[in-house]
């Protein structure tokens, strides 16, 4: 199937539609935060938002994908209860300043490196397509565990290799399983929709 006729995707839609899809991702990220299990050894808690965010920017591509979770952080930031749940912190501004916050600003940042990656061809095929979803996750952890050393509170006494072990070693082999999992849904929706051309 000739690639053009597949470059249609969430760039083709009217402008309504991609505001629709913009903030459908954008509660999408909140309601994956609220799937949240804190952790005992380590102030990062599991959830499922990361691979929301990369899917998210595969979807809708880099600047939709990006203003998704900019949208998103203003909701938490203007107070709205989109964060995951904190024993530590409320909702709000001040999110961005904890242990979190090094997580929470890559956001824009990593659905835009997969939604760039993703348009220029890499999420047609699984393996590329999870490259592709890597890349982004590869974004959100260097954000996290480099505020965790050096920002978060706490930071003065943390060492790189402690940032690491509270937030990056128990997290990177249950986020790259996720990715593995969902990196075969822009493949598929790609093979879907050159079947419907076929058609």
């Amino acid at each position: 199937m000739d690639a053009a006729l597949l470059s249609v995707g969430v760039s083709g839609l009217s402008t309504p539609l991609k505001l629709a899809a913009t903030l459908f991702m954008m509660v999408l990220t909140a309601a994956a935060a609220q799937v949240s299990f804190p952790l005992p050894f380590t102030p990062v808690p599991f959830t499922f938002q990361p691979m929301v965010v990369l899917l998210g920017g595969a979807v809708l591509g880099p600047e939709l994908g990006m203003l998704s979770q900019v949208l998103y952080l203003a909701a938490g930031v203007a107070g709205l209860p989109v964060f995951a749940a904190s024993p530590e912190l409320p909702q709000g501004a001040a999110r961005l300043f904890g242990a979190t916050g090094g997580y929470l600003m890559s956001y824009p940042f990593a659905a835009f490196v997969a939604g760039w990656l993703a348009r220029r061809g890499l999420d047609r095929r699984y393996l590329t397509s999870f490259l592709a979803m890597t890349a982004g996750l590869v974004v959100v952890f260097a954000c996290g565990v480099t505020w965790l050393t050096l920002y978060a509170p706490g930071a003065d006494g943390r060492s790189l290799q402690t940032a690491l072990s509270v937030g990056f070693y128990p997290f990177v082999i249950v986020d790259l399983v996720k990715l593995a999992i969902a990196a075969a849904v822009m493949p598929a929706a790609w093979k879907l929709l050159g079947s419907d051309f076929a058609d």
